[in-house]
């Protein structure tokens, strides 16, 4: 029998099962790594699957292996009782087959393993789902398929629309994919010392994510997006509002348009290596993970359908707060009018306003030519002390807060612009921009900011789909581009990512616009500079053509009350 323990040790022996295969409808065979308690019994399940090898769970945790995105699995075997099953996706680590993506092969494989763990006899018939990233893509798939033995699934840090929300932000191609293909294919392949044993992807999916430009059936078989409806079991979906270019959408975007009993939590985590140190650590999946699975794959009566269905992280106060609706009924949406400046702020090309106003009849229009000749890495130019992301974009702030300022929920740029070309793209920041020191401002140096938000569109992918766009988030086909008229004045709006900050008083609001990015600024998920993008483009701020920016506005005497981090 198991030893009980209340002090955090452990409670079973741990067994651990190399080189087990489970054989698909295909005579396909899928390798499995199976941790489990060594005592007899049965014992519900969780169960990760990826192409990143199970043989990767042995190295430590690092930043530098940010594909290792299992959790604590020890933690969950021995203290409490769960076994956790590992697979290597089809085409991947030891399993057979040719591994493409997500494709349906791939999802009806997480059918056949799960029934296939559930009729294990260390298995008591329950399984749940588990994973960071790639490993929360595969559950959004797990609930579609919706095997019988399926209990629940709590995709952490899982996009659910890979077109939009990955590879072709607004329909501009990013860099990460590729990146992000060939590295699971070198680690795949790549053994020490040159040992030739590793595995084989053939399949150029990199290719594929570069040649397909637009949303087309390829994408949409791997798009869970369109299938949430068809999940029927409890959903914990967990977001970060530092990843913003990769799975912040998805989980937010999963929670709304699920059917299923849902959850929703969005961290601080301000980029991909705080999200992933979460994921690793005891003490989060203790608060958030652990009483969900207790609760679906347990039966335990521990509270948890009386936890609020959101929680959020609400940066500048530092804090979590719980709310019962996303997006919150009592945020207003307000627009922030981009205007003529000077803001007398900081240095930019333009210094312009992001005003409360409406504006005037001759509010003017802003121009800027592009390629820049200042830029040096993307779209980054050189300050007086080194690179300085704001110098050479265009900017629009606010008037210092009179008052602390919150904003949290959806967000859309309104935008009037005209072009010397026939395409562009509109790259778009919002940032918590800080009090500076007179004698700074005077010295040309920039002031302290936070990024809070991002946001793409390609012009020629203006195209709405309306059944799916929603008030506060339009939804893009990026079926059929078309070319703009040169001259012409068109408006777009412009998803921008949801985020919550409390703007402190003091501070300002900052909106930059530009047509590209940098690594220094946008990390693993930047923007490829093409080499077309040459003209100028025009932005419209008069009474007749108000380009603005709506922002949810949470009325401070309506906020919730502060939860704090556990």
């Amino acid at each position: 029998m198991a030893a009980d323990s209340r002090d955090g040790a452990k409670r079973y022996s741990m067994r651990v099962d190399s080189g087990v295969f489970a054989t698909m409808r295909d005579r396909t065979r899928i390798a499995l790594r199976i941790y489990r308690p060594e005592e007899d019994g049965e014992y519900p399940a969780l169960f990760a699957a990826s192409p990143y090898m199970y043989a990767t769970d042995d190295i430590p945790h690092s930043r530098l292996f940010l594909w290792r995105e299992v959790g604590p699995v020890q933690w969950y075997v021995e203290q409490h009782g769960y076994a956790y099953v590992h697979a290597d996706v089809r085409g991947s680590g030891d399993s057979e087959g040719v591994y493409n993506f997500l494709d349906v092969e791939e999802q009806q494989d997480y059918y056949e393993l799960i029934e296939w763990i559930a009729r294990q006899g260390w298995c008591d018939g329950n399984v749940g789902g588990i994973g960071q990233s790639y490993y929360a893509w595969s559950q959004w798939f797990m609930g579609i398929v919706n095997p019988p033995s399926l209990k629940c699934i709590a995709p952490y840090d899982g996009a659910v629309d890979p077109y939009r929300g990955t590879a072709y932000h607004g329909g501009i191609y990013c860099d990460f994919m590729a990146w992000w293909y060939n590295l699971v294919r070198v680690n795949n392949l790549h053994r020490a010392a040159s040992d030739p044993s590793g595995t084989e992807m053939p399949l150029d999916i990199a290719w594929e994510f570069q040649r397909r430009q637009t949303y087309d059936d390829w994408w949409r078989e791997r798009t869970p997006w369109e299938r949430l409806d068809e999940i029927e079991v409890p959903v914990l979906s967990i977001g970060h509002w530092g990843k913003m270019g990769l799975h912040l959408r998805g989980n937010i975007l999963g929670y709304e348009e699920l059917r299923a009993p849902r959850r929703l939590v969005v961290t601080g985590a301000r980029d991909v290596f705080e999200a992933h140190d979460y994921f690793d650590q005891v003490e989060y999946h203790e608060a958030e993970l652990l009483p969900f699975y207790d609760r679906y794959l347990k039966g335990e009566e521990n509270g948890y359908e009386e936890r609020a269905p959101v929680k959020l992280f609400v940066r500048g106060a530092e804090a979590y707060r719980e709310e019962r609706e996303w997006p919150l009924p009592r945020a207003e949406m307000t627009p922030f009018h981009l205007a003529a400046g000077p803001s007398g702020s900081l240095t930019s090309l333009n210094d312009g306003r992001l005003a409360a106003e409406a504006p005037a009849a001759d509010g003017g229009e802003t121009s800027y030519t592009y390629p820049d000749h200042g830029w040096k890495l993307g779209v980054v130019a050189m300050g007086p002390r080194g690179p300085d992301p704001i110098r050479r974009v265009l900017t629009f702030v606010t008037d210092p807060m009179e008052e602390d300022f919150e904003v949290t929920g959806p967000v859309i740029l309104e935008l009037y612009a005209s072009s010397t070309a026939t395409d562009t793209d509109f790259v778009v920041r919002i940032a918590d921009q800080h009090p500076q020191s007179d004698e700074d401002r005077g010295a040309g140096l920039q002031p302290v900011s936070v990024n809070m938000s991002k946001g793409w569109l390609r012009a020629s992918h203006r195209e709405k789909d309306e059944a799916r766009s929603a008030p506060h988030r339009p939804i893009y086909t990026h079926a059929d581009p078309q070319p703009i008229e040169p001259g012409r004045v068109y408006r777009y709006e412009i998803e921008v990512m949801p985020f919550s900050n409390v703007f402190r008083r003091g501070h300002r609001i900052r909106l930059e616009i530009v047509n590209g990015d940098s690594p220094l600024t946008d990390s693993i998920f930047t923007h490829q500079y093409l080499w077309y993008k040459v003209g100028t483009d025009t932005f419209h701020h008069d009474a007749e053509r108000p380009s603005r920016l709506w922002l949810p506005v949470v009325p401070a005497e309506g906020q919730a009350e502060e939860v704090r981090a556990p």
